[in-house]
This record gives C-alpha cells, structure tokens and sequence, in this order.
C-alpha cells in the first residue's frame, strides 16, 4: 500500500480515528484530573577547589567534576535524608524523602540544581532550603577529611518554588493522548482495511470476475429513506450511471443477439431489483417494447413496488393457470409488467420445466427487449436457470456489502451452467468518501434547474432489493 492508499484508508475509517482520539483525549482529561498536583522547589550549587596558582585551574576543574556525580549520590544517602526525615515539619520517611529529591549536573559546568518535588508547596521549599544547608556542609566536612584543599560548595541560585505544578502538565498529557489516539486509530483502520474482505472499487470487482465492470451506480441522496417505491431524478448521478448500462448493453445488442436479460446478484440486499427496473424504463425512454419479468417466485414484489396486481403472474403462467397474454399488465409508455404471482411451493422446478423454455420464447417474439428479475444466485439455484435460458446476465454487486468470496461463488454458479455474463455493476457507491461517485449533477442538470418552467423528465424507480 502507498501514501495514496493508507490516506483513502484514514479517510473512509475517519470514524474509527476519530473515535480512538477523542477515547484518548478522555483518559487523558480524567488522569490529569484526578492526578494529584506536585509542586518543584529548586536550588543549584557552584562547587570550587582553591588553587595556588593558575596552572592548578584546570586540574581543579575536572576534580570537581568529576566528583559531581559523588556528590549527587550523597543528596539522597541518609547522611542528609536522615536529618531532613527527623524534623517535625517534613513528616516523612528518610526513604519517602530521598524518593522526592532529584538532581542534575550542568554540563561543562560545575553547577549542580537539585529538585524536591511534593504535594505540599510548603513541604516542598522547606526542605529545599533545609537541604542546602545539610548538603553544603556535608560535602565540606567530608572533602576536608579526605583532602588538604576543602572543596567550597556555593548556593548561586534559590531555593525558590516553581509558580506552577509539575504535575500533572495538562497540554503534554493531551498532546500525547493525541498522538497515541492518532497511531491507535490509524492502525486499527489498517487492520479493518485488511480484514474487510468486501467489494470496494470496480477494479477489485473485474478482477474477481474477469469481466467488464459496466458502471458505479451510485447511492441517491435526493430519495426519500422509507421502505416502498422510490425515485431517482432524471439528472441524477444514479440515472446517469444507469444510462452507461443501457448504453454498453445495447452495443452488446448489437453485435449479438440480446433480448432476453437476466439481471441477478450474488445474495440478497445488493439493489439487483431497483436495477431492474431502473434499466426497463430506460430501454422503454428509446421507444423500445420492454417487458420487465418478476423471475423471483420466492418472494415476488415488483408488482408491489409498481403498484400492480401481486395475485397472477409468472407463477399462474407456468402452472398452466393462464396465458402470458391474460396476467401481463402495462405500466407507462413501452413498458409491461409480467409479476411474480403467488409463490409456488416448488419456484425451481417451475422455472426449469418446458413450459418456462415456451414463456421465454413468446415474450422474445413479443418484444424487444426482456428484462428478467432473478433471484440471488448463492442462496437457491433458481437464478442459474433463468440466466442459462437468457441471451445474457448482468451481475449487480453492492459496495462494501458483497464480499470477494461471494462474488467469485456467483460466477462460478453462472460459468457452470454455461450463462454469458456480460458485466457486472458497482452498486450504491457511495456519494462522499474515497471511493465516492464523480459528480453529474451541474453537467447533467436540466434547464428546469437553472432557469425553472420546464417539466420534470420521468424518474426511475430506485427501491432496496
């Protein structure tokens, strides 16, 4: 994955960083909340060695310091913990103590700065300043037994308390709950990217089927979002998308014979019948006789989606009840309806008996193109059998709902009952994101749009199948 890749990855898991941030931020508001707050009393040393002559400077100054980290040791023994520890103003331990004292040396220099960190702005400067005096006399009384030369320890600056506490220090502890927000939710939106086995781009889609992808249909915001009939405008990126479809099929056409056309899915919920339709009213917009066909007996509903009789249908015409000619019913100009019926209790065998061969053969003869509505190819076989008698199939895939595995079994159902696959379709890509769909809407608006008066073109059919 390249730069490109990780930044569409934040982009379409933005929710997950964020969501790890803001969970970081919170732990980070409560710690500093809770945490005590510490105060810092400090006080730094200037150490010298006297000298008898220049030449003794710089011998004295690497004594010095190279005896400062002695003298750091000796702040927290109990030579100086010990008598801090006893006076009744502390109220500590000699190893509670030593625990609150810190010191570093200056490099290059011979300063030292000690450090008393505590809870008590008063404790803190007490014993700062009772310490000064402990360690001055302390590293004195023993650099005089050791050596002919006392080493002179000087107080250069302090003890003086730090204005604010040391801790807790709010703007560094969010600043690292940021970070660590940001490296958490980064990784788990790479891990979701990687385990996310799903269909996300048309090219990932030909790969899996080594067909033409034919269009990314993509989702319409401008519908209403309730169960029923739905509509997509005639500017609409969705329309347009569907013409490419309609567009690509009827070159298809041209080249081979292609009336009969199975549009199918690999499961449920992937919009194979709003495809459908939407494709039938656009082959019926070119003066075309379109005859749309509910081939899903399992669970028919185009009739109630387009608000036609659900009672008859394919259903009554396989089981001799009816003629094509008794149950087809019109809907708008060049385009017929053959519904669903009432569900049989054996739809496979129905569907692959001679007389579904006779029913395709006279509504290819009647009109120009059929449109078959099939059921979902994974769950029941029923899809296979009207694709294998159809002149070809349209694959409808949904974005980031259908996954690679389930493409690939579909195909493999198609490929083994010898069915042309002549494409597939990306469908309800998404408007906004990474992968969003290209904007149609200022090249594609109609002059209503802009200067209003003109009607509306006919709208498609957009329902959730």
């Amino acid at each position: 994955m390249g730069l490109r890749d990780y930044l569409g990855v934040a982009k379409r898991h933005w929710w997950l960083v964020t969501a790890w941030v803001l969970v970081a931020l919170g732990a980070a508001t409560v710690v500093t909340f809770n945490t005590t707050p510490v105060y810092a009393a400090r006080v730094t040393f200037f150490f010298t060695a006297p000298m008898a002559a220049a030449a003794e400077l710089y011998p004295a100054s690497m004594f010095s310091t190279s005896r400062l980290a002695t003298y750091a040791a000796l702040l927290t023994s109990d030579e100086i913990a010990a008598p801090l520890a006893a006076m009744p103003e502390v109220g500590l331990s000699a190893t509670e103590l030593a625990e609150r004292i810190s010191s570093e040396t200056i490099a290059d220099t011979v300063l030292m700065e000690v450090t008393v960190e505590d809870p008590s702005r008063r404790r803190a400067l007490f014993v700062t300043e009772k310490l000064s005096v402990l360690f001055k006399d302390a590293v004195e009384n023993l650099e005089r037994q050791q050596t002919a030369s006392a080493i002179r320890v000087e107080v250069v600056d302090g003890p003086h308390l730090e204005p604010d506490p040391v801790e807790p220090q709010p703007l560094n502890n969010l600043a690292l709950a940021l970070m660590g927000g940001l490296i958490m939710g980064a990784g788990s939106a790479v891990l979701r990217e990687i385990a996310d086995s799903t269909v996300r781009s048309a090219d990932a889609l030909q790969t899996l089927t080594s067909v033409p992808v034919l269009a990314r249909i993509p989702l319409d915001g401008r519908v209403p979002s309730q169960a029923g009939p739905f509509v997509s405008a005639h500017d609409s990126p969705r329309t347009e998308a569907l013409r490419q479809v309609r567009t690509l099929l009827q070159s298809a056409a041209a080249e081979q014979s292609l009336k009969t056309l199975a549009v199918t899915s690999a499961v449920p919920g992937e919009g194979r019948s709003s495809t459908t339709c939407s494709l039938a009213l656009l082959f019926a917009e070119t003066g075309q006789r379109v005859l749309v066909v509910d081939a899903e007996l399992r669970r028919p509903r185009l009739a109630r989606f387009l608000g036609r009789e659900t009672a008859t249908g394919l259903s009554t015409v396989l089981s001799g009840s009816a003629t094509v000619e008794q149950v087809i019913q019109p809907w708008g100009a060049g385009l017929w309806l053959l519904a669903g019926g009432q569900s049989p209790p054996n739809p496979s065998e129905l569907l692959s008996s001679p007389r579904m061969t006779e029913v395709v053969d006279e509504v290819r003869r009647r009109f120009d193109v059929v449109i078959f509505d099939c059921p979902p190819l994974l769950p029941v076989t029923d899809g296979e059998v009207i694709a294998a008698r159809a002149d070809g199939t349209l694959l409808v895939v949904r974005y980031a709902g259908t996954s690679g595995a389930e493409v690939t079994g579909a195909v493999r159902a198609l490929r083994g009952v010898n069915a042309t696959l002549l494409g597939c379709v990306l469908n309800m890509v998404p408007l906004k994101g990474p992968d969003a769909f290209p904007r149609f809407e200022q090249y594609t608006a109609t002059p209503k749009t802009r200067r209003g008066g003109r009607r509306r073109a006919p709208r498609l059919l957009e329902m959730a199948a």
